[in-house]
């Protein structure tokens, strides 16, 4: 589409990190944002410093009930003609450790509940949305960005689970478009490499550094907002279609 000006836009997981940026970049091109989040804090402060054609929804995405509430929310402000999945999760663990022995049924669930069945939900609940929209001059009537991560392809030690989610957003990618091309829906992932999210905040400064310097190039974290522009250009490039994109600087995940 040629751009989200007058049209509304749904990130799940808007209020910090990856979705923090992309609410601000989508809200800076003309879209009405509708943050859907469970951060309550955090989401109304982003709109505070929005202003107008921002909205705040506390949302739980394996939620079915608050997900359709959030869609509801976006579609009420104006068109639904982006969604971008940015609600995550992780839980570092080993599948079985001598001391610690199997890992357990239950972080595992936890994970791809809020990693795959939340980015699921928004799909489908969206999709419903957008197939009442009017298609533009292509015949587009929306897109749905998700979030994977290149854990998806190059898993470590410890992220089981993680990859596992990541992967199956990635799997899901090309079936999604495909289902719903008829429609003029889109569906693009994005595979985020080393990102500079407040999950790497926290860490000493001479940790991120060292992270950064395993990006062959630029030897960096990436920065939100490059996500973000990704997600933008995404949005403007009809063409980009049931596809996921490595956004990493050519970093290969080494086991540990």
């Amino acid at each position: 589409m040629a751009d989200l000006k007058g049209n509304s836009a749904l990130i799940t997981g808007g209020a910090s990190g990856l979705g923090a940026a992309t609410t601000r970049r989508l809200h800076a091109d003309g879209a009405f944002v509708t943050i859907a989040d469970v951060q309550e804090d955090k989401g109304e402060a982003l709109v505070a410093e929005l202003g107008e054609r921002a909205l705040f929804v506390k949302t739980d995405v394996t939620d079915e009930d608050a997900v359709k509430a959030a869609v509801a929310a976006a579609a009420g402000q104006a068109p639904l003609r982006a969604t971008v999945s940015c609600a995550g999760t992780g839980w570092p663990q080993q599948v079985f450790h001598h001391k610690k022995g199997p890992h357990p049924m239950q972080p595992f669930e936890t994970v791809m509940r809020i990693n795959l069945f939340g980015t699921f939900n928004a799909i489908r609940f969206s999709a419903e949305a957008m197939e009442q929209n009017e298609p533009d001059a292509e015949g587009e009537r929306g897109v749905l960005i998700n979030t994977a991560s290149v854990a998806a392809f190059d898993g470590q030690i410890g992220q089981v689970s993680y990859s596992a989610s990541k992967g199956a957003i990635v799997g899901m990618t090309l079936p999604v478009a495909r289902d719903l091309s008829r429609y003029g829906i889109r569906c693009v992932t994005i595979a985020p490499g080393l990102m500079d999210t407040p999950l790497l905040g926290a860490l000493p400064e001479e940790a991120r550094a060292s992270l950064g310097a395993q990006v062959p190039f630029p030897p960096r974290l990436g920065r939100p907002d490059e996500y973000a522009s990704t997600v933008a250009h995404i949005v403007e490039q009809t063409m980009l279609n049931g596809e996921t994109i490595r956004l990493d600087g050519a970093i290969r995940m080494a086991p540990k």
